[in-house]
């Protein structure tokens, strides 16, 4: 039940969607640690089911396909049914399959389940998204998408680590069931306790609810019912199309983090599986730092009164940093100056993902979801091209630096693309007059 707060004398608003936020960055950090188990657990797994590195090209692809091919509809049933449902369903279901992956002793049904894995996890961060639509205010939007890619990154990082660890000591199979269990904790969890409209929450005041509802058009807050809006709203909008590029450019770049830099660090210069470990997590942190200062950012530069600016600078300075750094990227030979250099270009590329959610929520409005799982499947379709590029490229030219050249020109075109981006024009033209 709502508490008024100012019938009570009370003055100070209550803080549930920080609560709230905490719940969806521990979800975050749990999905990706699901997600880059399987490259921790990739020498183990090949030596045991017979896989060559082509083979783990597929299983990684697949899960990118999977991952492309739910998104809008996930981002879909996201706004309809809204993120308590929606998301308690897709986390108990993608745990199920990270439980069986542990069961597999064949490379098929690894690659069926990567790519059922995929689809299930493909609801994650739309639906997230559209709580923290529904949750905050604009103002303060871009750190809490900021800090969302955080635990995302910060899951990855230290990931690998740990489940390097827990491969080495439990099995890659015991490491995949005991994930399993703790995304399905997390699910009922959420269920229990979260409340898609901030009104019907118990404990929250008042003061706190008129502030989540400042700063947003009466028709674009959680409480209210949603304008009808068609795919052409969508189709017809060149924000749109700016916006799912851009994003391709991120994770061309970024995917490589969670699918080859382990194994290709560990055997380019013959690391044992801790050390490789270690090195893979640097780009994360760089990641996880990067996603906290542009979330900083973006807030910063929109309360000064800088809209477009607010999304548009973090998101160039970076897609610039990662093109100059990745030039140089594949010709080190030494695995701490790689790191580094590969760390600085993470770096580049995730100060791009605050100003990228937070666009999808601008331009989106009740179709959020919608948006920002269209965004995100074309990032996936860049995951899934990366995934396959950079071993077709490294067995074609024997060399990485082809792959880090052609994700530095995506990166030099995504600057592009921010400079055209218009995030104060909503899909919906009624809405824009």
């Amino acid at each position: 039940m709502l508490d008024t707060g100012a019938a009570t004398g009370i003055r100070h608003r209550t803080r549930v969607r920080v609560y709230v936020l905490a719940a969806i960055f521990l979800l975050s950090f749990i999905t990706i640690v699901d997600r880059v188990c399987i490259s921790s657990a990739k020498a183990a797994m090949s030596q045991e089911l017979g896989i060559g590195n082509l083979d783990f090209g597929a299983v990684f692809g697949a899960f990118a396909l999977g991952y492309a091919l739910f998104m809008v509809p996930s981002g879909w049933f996201a706004d309809r049914y809204g993120p308590r449902l929606f998301l308690t369903a897709v986390v108990v279901i993608w745990s199920i399959f990270t439980i069986t992956t542990g069961l597999v002793r064949t490379v098929m049904p690894l690659i069926v389940l990567r790519f059922l894995f995929g689809m299930a996890e493909a609801g994650a961060y739309p639906t997230a998204t559209r709580a923290i639509y529904n949750w905050f205010p604009v103002r303060e939007r871009g750190l809490a998408l900021g800090l969302l890619n955080t635990g995302s990154r910060l899951g990855a990082a230290i990931g690998l680590f740990i489940m390097s660890l827990s491969v080495a000591h439990l099995g890659w199979r015991m490491s995949f069931w005991v994930l399993g269990v703790l995304g399905i904790a997390w699910a009922v969890f959420w269920y229990l306790w979260f409340r898609d409209n901030p009104a019907t929450k118990s404990g929250i005041n008042a003061l706190e609810l008129d502030y989540i509802r400042s700063g947003s058009p009466a028709h674009a807050t959680a409480d209210t019912p949603p304008p009808k809006a068609t795919w052409s709203d969508f189709f017809g909008s060149r924000n749109f199309y700016l916006l799912l590029f851009q994003y391709f450019a991120s994770n061309f770049t970024f995917f490589i983090c969670f699918s080859w830099l382990l194994p290709y660090a560990q055997e380019r210069y013959r690391l044992t599986p801790a050390e490789a470990g270690f090195y893979a997590s640097i780009p994360l942190y760089c990641g996880a730092m990067a996603t906290w200062l542009s979330g900083l950012a973006v807030d910063a530069i929109y309360k000064r009164g800088h809209w477009k600016l607010s999304r548009a600078l973090p998101a160039a300075c970076g897609f610039g940093l990662a093109a100059i750094c990745l030039l140089f990227a594949g010709s080190l030979d030494s695995v701490l100056a790689f790191v580094v250099c590969f760390g600085i270009a993470t770096f580049g590329v995730d100060l791009t993902l605050s100003p990228s959610w937070t666009a999808s929520s601008d331009i989106g409005w009740h179709y959020t979801g919608t948006l920002s799982a269209a965004m995100n499947t074309m990032g996936s379709l860049g995951s899934f091209a990366s995934s396959l590029a950079f071993p077709w490229l490294l067995k074609t030219t024997g060399t990485v630096e082809v792959y880090f050249y052609a994700a530095a020109i995506f990166n030099v075109i995504a600057i592009l693309c921010w400079i055209g981006l218009r995030p104060d024009r909503p899909l919906i033209a009624s809405h824009s007059e």
